[in-house]
């Protein structure tokens, strides 16, 4: 279990931040924009969470994907040394991707096709979790140019969880939007 008993500790004021283990660099490194964007969308989901509430299915799911994220995150926030060996740090697993598919497939299943594309909106929690959705692509993407930079450091299970999310978060968003009765679709130059 982690144990945090000082907030500030200064370190980090010559612009420079911890990975685990020992080693500094600085925050601007992708390693910590990758991480620190998965946080960002742990928030965005906690949002949408704490508006579904803890006691329906999309809520629960939202707070084991919270929990999962920290596994990412810490993923990340861990180079892979050579010669690691399986266990010696958190990461994410295949089975957290999976689970993320079967719960794609379990909210989508009694959702009509989509006729167009869908705009962010329609209920309030809908809104909320297509900001999560997009801010896990951007999350999706730091964790891209991490692995294009440093592949051999870089999990690319850490990837796959988050390419799953922003679907599931999708997925979820029709979900709350009445399973698509209340989806905003694109009218293709409906403006002109």
């Amino acid at each position: 279990m982690v144990k945090i008993n000082k907030i500030y500790t200064r370190t980090g004021d010559d612009g420079t931040t911890g990975l685990v283990g020992t080693r500094r660099v600085r925050k601007t490194d992708p390693r910590v924009e990758a991480y620190g964007t998965v946080d960002e969308a742990n928030s965005f989901i906690g949002l949408a969470a704490v508006h579904a509430g803890d006691k329906t299915r999309i809520g629960e799911v939202l707070r084991a994907v919270q929990n999962d994220l920290f596994d990412v995150g810490a993923d990340l926030a861990t180079p892979i040394e050579d010669g690691e060996k399986t266990g010696a740090a958190l990461r994410v697993t295949r089975r957290q991707v999976d689970k993320l598919e079967n719960l794609i497939d379990e909210f989508n299943e009694p959702i009509p096709p989509l006729q167009s594309f869908v705009l962010p909106g329609g209920t309030p929690l809908a809104a909320e979790l297509h900001a999560a959705r997009t801010v896990t692509r951007r999350a999706e993407r730091a964790a891209v140019a991490l692995y294009d930079a440093q592949s051999k450091a870089t999990s690319i299970e850490t990837i796959r969880y988050l390419n799953r999310l922003s679907d599931l978060l999708f997925v979820l968003a029709r979900a709350a939007n009445a399973n698509g009765a209340s989806d905003v679709l694109w009218r293709p130059g409906a403006g002109r």
